[in-house]
């Protein structure tokens, strides 16, 4: 005997089709964070040097469009940004630890579950690893050729961002960190709303497009064009001419990074995990 009262199936049953809402959302990322967080030290340094790399991709792509004067300046940005979202597709879907995203793991922190010590040593392992992945692909392009393309103006295009970023005062790169990261972090957010790789990516692209086209500063790309622009610079005398160039330092590099890592971790632990754990996940008052 049929009971009248059982729901009939949907197809949204079988494929998946609802997203989750914005209070699931939040339960799953401070569930990650503590997941994240307990990831064994050598999984985490090789995800977090393979997060550094897929940024870098996504940069080395990005550059490409810039090189390429022939497009006007708005749609270049539009269009850079659109080739920069592949860092982030690699990051979340193929599977890796980026330290700009895993400043989220502050929800965790804020409900109890994570210590401040568990979390800044995540931030530390990541960060580091993603330098090393960032830097390590920045010297496998600047031997490999590619930035003679364009009859060099991929080269050109890379020394002249790099050394825009190594001249950047501290309060305004901090800032554009703040904005980089609200946005990237919005990103991540809004994928794992996504049950497919089409929900994720739909939900990458647009906030990762409008940091690039805006000019923001993201600390992990950073670590791979600012070593980029000083290796090509090194290597190529007539790059080493380009106006700015000589402010491509070690110094300035450092000088960069410091302002817009505390940018991003602003824009993405404050901003971002505190603000919607206090809207989703703050424990009501008796």
């Amino acid at each position: 005997m049929s009971d009248q009262h059982t729901p009939k199936p949907h197809a949204s049953d079988i494929f998946g089709f609802d997203a989750f809402s914005p209070r699931e959302i939040a339960l799953r990322v401070e569930t990650i964070g503590v997941a994240k967080a307990h990831i064994p030290f050598p999984s985490q340094a090789m995800l977090g040097i393979l997060a550094g790399a897929f940024i870098g991709l996504g940069a080395l792509c990005s550059n490409m469009v810039f090189s390429d004067d022939s497009i006007g300046f708005s749609a270049s940005r539009i269009l850079g940004g659109l080739a920069f979202s592949l860092g982030l597709m690699l990051v979340t879907v193929a599977g890796a630890e980026l330290f700009t995203g895993n400043n989220l793991l502050a929800m965790a922190w804020a409900a109890g579950r994570l210590s401040t010590l568990s979390v800044l040593r995540n931030w530390a392992i990541v960060c580091a690893a993603n330098l090393i992945g960032a830097v390590g692909l920045a010297v496998l392009v600047a031997y490999s050729g590619h930035l003679s393309m364009n009859d060099g103006a991929v080269g050109v295009s890379a020394v002249k961002i790099a050394a825009a970023k190594c001249s950047l005062p501290f309060a305004t790169a901090f800032v554009r960190g703040i904005l980089c990261n609200l946005l990237v972090c919005m990103a991540v957010w809004m994928a794992l709303a996504g049950r497919s790789v089409v929900d994720k990516v739909i939900a990458i692209v647009p906030p990762v497009t409008a940091f690039v086209a805006a000019g923001f500063e993201h600390s992990i790309a950073n670590m791979y064009i600012v070593p980029l622009g000083w290796l090509a610079a090194a290597r190529d005398p007539a790059l080493r001419a380009i106006p700015g160039a000589e402010a491509i330092t070690p110094i300035n590099f450092a000088a960069n990074l410091v302002p817009v890592i505390l940018g991003n971790l602003v824009g993405g632990s404050v901003l971002v995990a505190l603000v919607y754990w206090i809207i989703y996940l703050r424990p009501e008052k008796a």
